[in-house]
């Protein structure tokens, strides 16, 4: 009877730490199992299609791909940082992320990440938009945040719970949806499949 308790409830189509700790932080039991999709820009596609198209793209994938007899939701997720209309992703290289934090400084941007859920019956989606404006950062500070490493693989270059913390003056909108899964609208998905974190 224990065992069946501590049952997972979903599978996370994601390797993010943060997302598994996020779910885990609304005391959702779940199984990691990482997808690998097409993450390319279709021109003309809007910011908001893009991510809603990716996060759904990860959690129909990991709902055809992955062992899952006992037919749990799959849950994917993707997020993006706006600036100027322009999509800000992971940098590829410390180069890029200094040139994205220089972007970034003294200035305001929008996250957006999209949280979706593939059953057998349903495909649901959600999407969390928050501002963000960081304080200005001087060349000095961005130099000494890089050489953190803590820049290397998040969208935009910073991480919001980390050592970036000390940079964000302001923020409207969702703080764990700028880490990377919006708790309030994942909630509400994992509510409609039956699900009560």
């Amino acid at each position: 009877m224990k065992e069946k308790a501590l049952a997972a409830q979903i599978i996370l189509a994601s390797a993010s730490p943060r997302r598994l700790e996020l779910l885990e932080q609304i005391g959702v039991r779940v199984i990691v199992r990482a997808v690998d999709i097409d993450e390319s820009y279709e021109e003309g596609e809007s910011v908001l299609s893009y991510v809603q198209r990716l996060a759904m793209a990860k959690a129909q994938r990991g709902f055809e791909t992955i062992d899952n007899k006992n037919e749990l939701p799959v849950l994917g997720s993707d997020t993006v940082v706006e600036i100027d209309g322009m999509i800000l992703g992971k940098p590829g290289s410390r180069q890029q992320a200094r040139e994205m934090l220089q972007q970034l400084s003294a200035r305001k941007h929008t996250v957006h990440t999209s949280v979706a859920i593939v059953t057998r019956e349903m495909s649901l989606i959600e999407t969390s938009s928050s501002v963000v404006l960081f304080d200005t950062m001087e060349e000095s500070d961005i130099e000494r945040y890089i050489a953190t490493g803590e820049a290397d693989d998040k969208a935009g270059s910073y991480a919001i719970q980390g050592i970036a913390a000390q940079f964000i003056k302001n923020i409207d909108g969702s703080f764990s949806g700028v880490m990377g899964l919006p708790l309030y609208e994942t909630a509400q998905l994992l509510k409609q499949c039956g699900i009560r974190p």
